[in-house]
């Protein structure tokens, strides 16, 4: 059950989501919200929804995505699994299942209950980074336009947000077709993000 109240204390909201049952039925391994927050924290990470790795592990981008994403912010492991630096929501907290040709869509019965109000509570973010067709959707303005226009149009929302292609070992080809992306968007971020966490 989820509440409303704004006025919740936050460790009690944190409390309420990592406990969250409302997809419970359609989870096909259960239950298992795996975010990273804290009030302090300056830079946003949005994400798609936990693959089964990260289910298993419980921590967020404990994969080879979570490889490529470090290598294109520039930062360690141990920095980018400080809270008080970086917040982690994905669009759906809870690992959806695979479906023909990957992990399916994030659950949207997640987003509706419990973003806004987790977002709120984020006071001291300085970049966001949107990653993938769903957090584009739902963060962006201009409903559902292609990943690929988003991207090549970083600069209208630089430098609090930054729309991102997944990184994902499955979006390799992405990459070679648009080798702009790494030679112009990359040294950007990685030059944002050291200023913001003073490296």
């Amino acid at each position: 059950m989820t509440s409303t109240d704004s006025r919740l204390p936050f460790d009690e909201l944190v409390a309420q989501v990592r406990q969250c049952r409302i997809c419970e039925p359609q989870l096909p391994l259960g239950p298992r919200p795996v975010i990273q927050i804290s009030r302090y924290a300056r830079i946003l990470v949005v994400g798609q929804a936990p693959g089964r790795r990260v289910h298993q592990t419980g921590l967020p981008f404990n994969d080879p995505s979570g490889d490529r994403l470090r290598d294109w912010m520039g930062i360690s492991r141990e920095t980018f699994y400080d809270e008080r630096q970086l917040a982690i929501l994905p669009m759906g907290f809870c690992y959806p299942g695979t479906g023909k040709s990957g992990d399916l869509p994030p659950r949207p019965e997640c987003a509706p209950a419990w973003r806004d109000l987790l977002l709120e509570r984020l006071e001291h973010l300085e970049l966001t980074l949107v990653i993938g067709q769903y957090a584009h959707a739902w963060h962006l303005p201009g409903g559902k336009a292609p990943v690929t226009e988003r991207v090549r149009r970083w600069r209208e929302i630089w430098p609090e947000m930054l729309p991102l292609p997944h990184p994902s070992p499955r979006n390799n080809l992405w990459l070679r077709r648009n080798p702009w992306f790494e030679e112009e968007v990359i040294p950007e971020l990685r030059k944002r993000v050291a200023g913001i966490l003073g490296q």
